[in-house]
Formats: C-alpha cells, sequence, structure tokens
C-alpha cells in the first residue's frame, strides 16, 4: 500500500545539501545564529524515528526566534540582531582607549561599521559622555562617511544632558560648518538641562540659534526646499535649473535624506538619483544607494530595484539590513514571495546576512501557501546551508 504524501516539502528539510567550503561569516551573522548544545546534521535527523512520519514534525508553525516566542514577523518581535555586537564594541571603547588597542580589538571581533550601528553604539553610551566621545572621534577619524546629521544631533544631545558645555558649543560649530542643523529633540532635552542647571546665559544662546534663523541653511531646511521644488511639477529644465539655482552642496547625507522623503514618489527619487551623479554634483556612496533601494523596494518598480541593488554591489556597496528588513517585509506583506525569496538570497551573498529567523519564516511562508512552490522552497533550504549554516531541531520543529 502506497501512502500519499501530502506535504512533500518536508523531505526538503532533510536531504543532504553539498556545503561549500567554509565561508567567511561576518561579525553580525556570527551575532544571528546561536548554536545549539547539540546541532545534528540532516543524515542524524533522517535517521530518527520520527522520520519515517513526517507529520510530526508539525508541532507549530511559530517563526523561530531566539526564545522561540515570537509569532510574527516584526521588528518589535525580534530581538535586536545587533545587540550582542553593540554590546562588545562598548566593552571595546570602555576599556580601551589606546587607537592601535581599540583597532586590532575591533578586528579581532570582526566588526564592520554601518551608520546603523554607529547611531546603536551611541545610543548604548548616552549616559558614558567619555566612552562616547571616544567612540564619535575615532569614527571620525577612520569612517567619516559613516556620520550623518542624526549622528552628530545624537552625539550633541550626549554631551549637552551631560553637562559638557565646552563640548557641546565646539561641536555645534562644527555642524554649522557641515551644514547641519540642530534637531528639535536635541534642542527640547538640552534646554532642558540648561534650565534645571540654571545655565541661563547657555539656554538664551541655545534659543538663539533658531530666533536667529541661522539653521535656514542646515540640511534638514534645505532637503526640505529640494523636495518642494522636485514635488512641484513634473521633472523637467524647469526643475533642474531651480535645483540648480539653489547654490547648495549636494552631500551624500543631503542626497539620502531626499530620497528618504521622496520615498512615496519613487520615479521622482530615481530621476533626481540619477541627474544628481550625472551633473558631477555628488558621487553616490552605499548610503545614498540603500536610500534609493529602500524607495524602490516595491511592486511596482521591481526591475528598477534590482538594478540599483545590482549597480550598487557591483561598485562595492553592500545593502544595509535596514534596507533588507524593510523591502523583505513589504514584500511578503504583498505576498511577493518569489522577490521575497530572491531578496534573501541576494543579502546572504553579502556581508550583512539576514537572521536564522528570515529563512524559518520564508520556509513557513512556502509551507502554508496554497499553492507550494517546491523550486522556492528548495531555493530557500539550499541557500541556509550552503552559506555555513545548519538546520537544528528547533527549526525544523517551527516549520
Amino acid at each position: 500500500m502506497v501512502m500519499k504524501v501530502r506535504h512533500p516539502w518536508r523531505f526538503l528539510l532533510f536531504r543532504n545539501y553539498p556545503r561549500r567550503s567554509p565561508l567567511r561569516i561576518s561579525a553580525i551573522s556570527q551575532v544571528l545564529i546561536p548554536s545549539p548544545p547539540i546541532v545534528h546534521s540532516f543524515n542524524n535527523i533522517a535517521s530518527r524515528p520520527h522520520f519515517t512520519n513526517p507529520f510530526k514534525l508539525m508541532k507549530g508553525l511559530s517563526i523561530l526566534n531566539y526564545n522561540n516566542q515570537s509569532n510574527s514577523f516584526s521588528s518589535e518581535a525580534q530581538i535586536d540582531p545587533d545587540h550582542v555586537l553593540v554590546s562588545s564594541v562598548t566593552d571595546i571603547f570602555t576599556k580601551f582607549s589606546g587607537k592601535d588597542d581599540i583597532n586590532r580589538e575591533l578586528e579581532l571581533n570582526s566588526v564592520v561599521f554601518s551608520h546603523e550601528m554607529v547611531l546603536k553604539v551611541l545610543k548604548n553610551v548616552e549616559s558614558s559622555p567619555d566612552v562616547a566621545i571616544r567612540f564619535f572621534d575615532w569614527v571620525l577619524d577612520t569612517n567619516g562617511e559613516k556620520l550623518s546629521s542624526k549622528s552628530y544631533n545624537r552625539m550633541l544631545g550626549i554631551l549637552g544632558v551631560n553637562g559638557l558645555i565646552e563640548e557641546f558649543w565646539g561641536l555645534v560649530d562644527v555642524m554649522k560648518k557641515k551644514g547641519y542643523g540642530i534637531s528639535g529633540a536635541v534642542r527640547d532635552r538640552v534646554a532642558l538641562k540648561f534650565e534645571k542647571e540654571g545655565l541661563e546665559s547657555d539656554l538664551e544662546r541655545l534659543k538663539g540659534v533658531f530666533a536667529s534663523g541661522s539653521v535656514d541653511n542646515s540640511i534638514e531646511k534645505v532637503c526640505s526646499r529640494v523636495c518642494k521644488i522636485i514635488k512641484s511639477e513634473l521633472w523637467g529644465d524647469d526643475v533642474e535649473n531651480r535645483l540648480l539655482n539653489l547654490n547648495v552642496t549636494f552631500s551624500n547625507d543631503l542626497v539620502k535624506m531626499v530620497l528618504e522623503y521622496l520615498a512615496s514618489e519613487p520615479a521622482k527619487s530615481l530621476i533626481f538619483f540619477r541627474w544628481i551623479e550625472e551633473r558631477g554634483l555628488v558621487k553616490h556612496d552605499g548610503q545614498s544607494y540603500n536610500a534609493m533601494a529602500r524607495t524602490l523596494g516595491r511592486e511596482d518598480c521591481i526591475d528598477r530595484f534590482w538594478k540599483v541593488v545590482d549597480e550598487m554591489r557591483s561598485l562595492g556597496y553592500e545593502m544595509e539590513m535596514e534596507t533588507y528588513t524593510k523591502v523583505f517585509e513589504h514584500f511578503c506583506k504583498k505576498k511577493m514571495i518569489k522577490e521575497a525569496v530572491d531578496l534573501y538570497e541576494f543579502a546572504m551573498a553579502g556581508s550583512n546576512k539576514p537572521s536564522t529567523s528570515s529563512c524559518t519564516f520564508l520556509l513557513k511562508k512556502l509551507a502554508v501557501s496554497k499553492q507550494l512552490d517546491m523550486r522556492l522552497f528548495s531555493r530557500v533550504v539550499k541557500t541556509f546551508v550552503e552559506n555555513g549554516n545548519v538546520l537544528t531541531d528547533s527549526m525544523v520543529d517551527s516549520v
């Protein structure tokens, strides 16, 4: 008597996939994939009694999280993928002050900084201004392009609320030269501190920064003017001339901010993205490419999205986890599962690899779909394994 297999996809979880030669897994990936006490190979799992009855594997359809308590794929439900790495970086800058020592420890921990990582570390050291200053200065010297207006504002807030008045005003001057304004949130926090400490002259000076209109040329105000021009009419010579007549310096930070503000108008965003580099006004970097990718990661721009991310990688820039997460979640929300699988494969081929939960989530999505696509299911499993990972019992059970 032949038993009809209702869910043939389950057997893919037990197939032996050829493993590539060991790849260098980034520090972030190592943080994302905790090793269980006992890891079983496919053969070991397949030799177990319950393999003869694969239906017993369906203990639940919850998405694997680090503590197996998450029931949805959302940034709120997941543990921060960079949490352990942020703690490690904080420890390094707390224990060491010498640049050589810091560089050595960061290299030993395979730390690669992104704009997101800088912001997370600064947030983690808000109550330790000495550590924050050391970290900020190190990034400024070695990865200055990772510091944005938001990074400067976060550092400024740390200085202000911790009472480092001289350093606070010094950084304000540096920000003015870069065209960065003080954010309203930082202004309010620092003003409260100044008022509490009775620093009346500094409080008046802070208010004066805004009252004098000296922030009119801040990156935020410039961004607002640029976006207003672009949104006002169809792109053409008039729009280009009006942008040129602003006589502003288009930094990568400004371009990134403009692209984020134009997220609801992807066509105009892409025209601006191409035009500004063709005119020689800016040379795009990883930040601006990722901002463009986040804007195009939608169902009506899919071809343009892949063209931009392929171009980005060919130029040596990596997809940021912020980009991957936003686009991946959008694809899944719109039931664009093939595109989500393509994106997963693309990200796994880079240095910023998705967490284990992305793999498990995709397998679950495919397993419960009305029409199971075995080819996509196999691609996800194969990509996961060929990147040096092992399907654990908990992963199999969750699918």
